[in-house]
């Protein structure tokens, strides 16, 4: 039996790495090499668990964590079209029949190899050039959430947008919002390393949320406006949910002028202190959005054009034989951005 390392969940926030078989493509398969794979928030939600509820009584199972790989084809069964050996691919996690790739399903991408089953060009991988790093490349997922997200908003030039957090998915809207041709965005969080890539992206102007009055500087930034009451309101025209915190709902509906829209992008956690009847003073918009229905691969052509502008979400670069402190990075607040794990050709 050929072996590969893998990477699981184990105890509660810690990974397992594993020797597991190499697996060997059917005619309808191929196998890509993972050449780098990034870290996300669900990876270290995982880990906070110590893996799924899928055991007997909702007892906890290990899971093949992994869900951002991009690396080169190795192997094609014979009825695979399109693909050949040295492809070097991006991977739609959810093209997997056998489960979303390191979300509850039998495979992971945090793998020295992935079976990409039932491979097809444009529905489970689709093929980047070599002028793009493996590493830029593996933000094609997250990108896609993060283009989804703004897709879902609407957005037109002349609105003025807020977006709240600036991780990876906050920034990566940031970006899209951008080549949208939208005129002004600004860029809300309470770490200044975080504001000064906002800018350096492209964002308009930023907020630091823990030290200004964030209705005052979007008032200030987009003009005066006006709730359903005539009560003064900032003139911003789409808040975006990126960082997943109460805080964030309620600055916006304190904020918000009539007609206003807010994306809601960010895993949210319950929380009572949440104020939906603060809603109706603005006639707010609530618009949820998940994952990527048509985004995946659509990203992947300004990805690969923008890819110096898309590289600056990257703050960490850990080889995959260091791949236990890359999750401690990632698991600890404030210390990372964006971490990718690199494996060696």
């Amino acid at each position: 039996m050929t072996t590969m390392k893998s990477v699981r969940t184990g105890e509660q926030n810690k990974i397992d790495v594993v020797d597991a078989e190499r697996p060997s493509p059917g005619p309808k398969d191929a196998l890509v090499r993972i050449r780098a794979c990034g870290i996300c928030g669900t990876d270290t939600h995982f880990l906070h668990l110590g893996g799924v509820p899928f055991g007997p009584g909702g007892s906890m199972v290990p899971l093949p964590l992994g869900h951002e790989p991009a690396g080169e084809v190795v192997e094609v069964g014979a009825e695979v079209k399109g693909l050949k050996a040295g492809d070097r691919v991006v991977v739609n996690p959810q093209g997997a029949p056998s489960g979303i790739i390191g979300c509850g399903g039998a495979l992971g991408g945090m793998s020295e190899y992935l079976l990409i089953e039932d491979a097809v060009v444009g529905r489970s991988v689709t093929v980047f050039p070599d002028t793009v790093p493996f590493d830029v490349a593996a933000l094609n997922e997250p990108m896609a959430v993060a283009r989804h997200c703004v897709n879902r908003s609407e957005a037109k030039p002349a609105d003025k947008v807020v977006v709240f957090g600036a991780g990876p998915i906050g920034l990566g809207a940031t970006i899209w919002l951008k080549l949208r041709g939208v005129e002004h965005v600004v860029v809300a969080d309470v770490i200044p390393e975080r504001l000064r890539t906002a800018l350096a992206v492209g964002a308009d102007a930023v907020i630091d949320s823990a030290a200004e009055d964030v209705t005052a500087r979007l008032t200030e930034l987009h003009g005066p406006a006006a709730n359903a009451l005539g009560q003064p309101r900032a003139g911003t025209d789409i808040y975006i949910d990126a960082a997943g915190a109460p805080a964030v709902f309620n600055t916006t509906v304190e904020s918000a002028k009539w007609g206003a829209k807010l994306v809601m992008v960010a895993v949210q956690k319950k929380s009572d202190a949440v104020d939906l009847g603060g809603m109706l003073r603005s006639e707010l918009t609530l618009i949820a959005s998940q994952g990527y229905p048509t985004e995946i691969f659509e990203v992947t052509p300004e990805l690969v054009e923008h890819q110096e502008r898309f590289a600056r979400l990257i703050s960490h670069r850990v080889p995959f034989s260091e791949v236990e402190r890359a999750f401690e990075l990632a698991m600890t607040p404030g210390a990372a951005e964006k971490v990718v794990v690199t494996f060696e050709p």
